[in-house]
């Protein structure tokens, strides 16, 4: 079972870095999305980066957290 980190007396849930990590892995793929010419298929970007940074965190909390 995962436990709050405290970090100067803060208690900081094990889901930030878990966020933190799936944001990076948003822009690199919207980065990658770009360079590929994939981007000009997307209707609405800001939908669509909420749509994909959900994806990738579920992803990266599965992995993490082993559920």
């Amino acid at each position: 079972m995962w436990h709050e980190w405290s970090l100067g007396g803060v208690l900081v849930s094990p889901f930030l870095p878990a966020a933190v990590l799936a944001l990076a892995l948003t822009f690199g793929l919207r980065a990658l999305l770009r360079a590929a010419g994939l981007g000009r298929w997307i209707w609405h970007e800001a939908l669509f980066d909420c749509a994909l940074f959900v994806c990738v965190l579920g992803v990266v909390v599965a992995v993490l957290f082993r559920l």
